[in-house]
C-alpha cells in the first residue's frame, strides 16, 4: 500500500515545492500532527534515521540513544535537502513507524503523555527504539514460519489462519516473558545511565580552525567532535588543510545538571587510529543562564548582555561576547586548543530554552 507520505514525495517535481514547505505538508498530515511518542501536539522536531515527528522534549531523549541509532534534526532550525526529505518521507510517517515499533507494545505498558516526567519519556523511548521490545517484523508475520511465505501475497485458507494466530499467541506469550526478563535489565542500565532532563538546546556553528598542528607529512585531515553530557557529534572531515572551514551547525540537547561542552580535533587516517589535534572545554552555564534571562524580551536591538574574559584559566584567545540579537542569545569565541603544539578553533554558539 502506498502511503499518503510516498504519494507526495512522488508528486514533488510536479508541485515544485523547496524542502521545508515538503516538511510543513507532511506534519500536517493526521498521524503528524502528533509527537509519536508521547502525543504533543504540533511536534517540530524529526528523527531523521527512524522517520517520524517528535516534541522537543522526546528530542532530548533521541539526542541521548546516539546518532547511530536516532539523528534529531528541526524541522525550521536545520536546513534540509531534498533527498533528506526523500529518505525521511519513505519511511512512511508517525503512523507507520509506530504500527511496526508498538506492534507488541503490552497491554499494561502505556505510552508517555505530553506532562510525562523524563523517566517515563526515556524509559519508552529506549524501550521502543533502542532496544526494540515492541518491534514487528517489516513483512507482518508473513516470514514467519517458512511454510506460510510459500503463499502468494500471504493468502491463507482457513487452516492455515488457525495455525498462524497460534503462532501470533505463541510470539505473544514468549514476547511477554522476555519483557518480563529484560524489564530488570534494564533497571539496571537506567541506575547506571541515570535520567537526565534537558532545559534547552543549544546550536554549535563550528565556523574554522587556524593554524592546526600537522598530522600527516605536512597536512592534516581535519574533523571536530563535540561532547555534551552523553551526547556526541562531530563535522565533515576536511582533506588536506591546515586552516579548514566548516561552517557546519550542530545541535545538542543541553541536560541539567549542565556539564561543559567539549570539542576534541582529530586528523582522519584511513588505516590507522585517527590522531588527536588539541581539545578545548567551554563553560555553557553563563549562556544558557542569560537566555533563560532573556527568553521572553521583547528587544528588537541587537546588544552585548554579558562578556567572558580571557585568562590563563579558559581556552580563550580574546574575550568572548555574549549578544542579545533579533531576539537569540549568541556567543562567538576563538579558543586556543590544549594539548597541541597548536592551533585555534573558533565556534558560534546559540542557546534556545527548551520553551521555544
Amino acid at each position: 500500500m502506498t502511503s499518503k507520505l510516498e504519494n507526495h514525495h512522488h508528486s514533488r517535481n510536479s508541485s515544485g515545492s523547496d524542502p521545508l514547505q515538503r516538511l510543513e505538508n507532511l506534519l500536517s498530515q493526521p498521524g503528524n500532527r502528533l509527537c509519536a511518542d508521547c502525543g504533543s501536539q504540533d511536534p517540530k522536531w524529526v528523527s531523521l534515521s527512524l522517520g517520524v515527528f517528535i516534541c522537543i522534549k522526546c528530542s532530548g531523549v533521541h539526542r541521548s540513544l546516539g546518532v547511530h541509532i536516532s539523528k534529531v534534526l528541526s524541522v525550521k532550525l536545520d536546513e534540509w535537502t531534498d533527498e533528506q526529505v526523500d529518505s525521511f518521507a519513505d519511511l512512511g510517517g508517525n503512523t507507520a513507524v509506530n504500527m511496526r515499533y508498538e506492534a507488541f507494545l503490552p497491554e499494561k505498558y502505556e505510552k508517555p503523555k505530553p506532562d510525562s516526567s523524563i523517566e517515563e519519556r526515556s524509559d519508552f523511548i529506549r524501550r521502543k527504539y533502542e532496544l526494540q521490545e515492541f518491534l514487528s517484523s517489516t513483512q507482518d508475520m508473513c516470514i514467519l514460519p517458512s511454510h506460510f511465505s510459500r503463499q502468494t501475497n500471504c493468502s491463507r485458507n482457513k487452516h492455515s489462519d488457525k495455525q498462524l494466530s497460534g503462532v501470533r499467541h505463541s510470539l505473544g506469550h514468549a514476547f511477554r516473558s522476555s519483557w518480563r526478563k529484560k524489564e530488570s535489565e534494564h533497571k539496571a542500565v537506567k541506575k547506571m545511565m541515570g535520567m537526565v532532563e534537558f532545559i534547552g538546546l543549544i546550536k554549535v556553528n563550528v565556523i574554522r580552525g587556524t593554524n592546526l598542528a600537522v598530522r600527516d607529512v605536512m597536512t592534516s585531515d581535519p574533523y571536530v567532535i563535540l561532547n555534551l553530557g552523553h551526547q556526541s557529534m562531530k563535522t565533515r572531515v576536511i582533506k588536506r588543510n591546515l586552516n579548514p572551514v566548516w561552517n557546519e551547525r550542530l545541535i545538542l540537547s543541553i541536560p541539567d545538571p549542565i556539564p561543559p561542552l567539549k570539542l576534541q580535533v582529530f586528523d582522519k587516517d584511513m588505516f590507522s587510529t585517527d590522531d588527536h589535534m588539541g581539545e578545548a572545554e567551554v563553560d555553557i552555564q553563563p549562556l544558557v543562564s542569560t537566555a533563560k534571562a532573556y527568553e521572553n524580551s521583547s528587544i528588537s536591538d541587537s546588544m552585548q548582555i554579558g562578556r567572558w574574559l580571557a585568562s590563563n584559566d579558559n581556552p580563550l584567545v580574546k574575550d568572548s561576547i555574549i549578544l542579545l540579537s533579533d531576539g537569540k542569545v549568541k556567543q562567538e569565541m576563538t579558543l586556543k586548543l590544549q594539548n597541541v603544539e597548536r592551533g585555534e578553533l573558533e565556534i558560534e554558539l546559540e542557546c534556545v530554552p527548551l520553551s521555544q
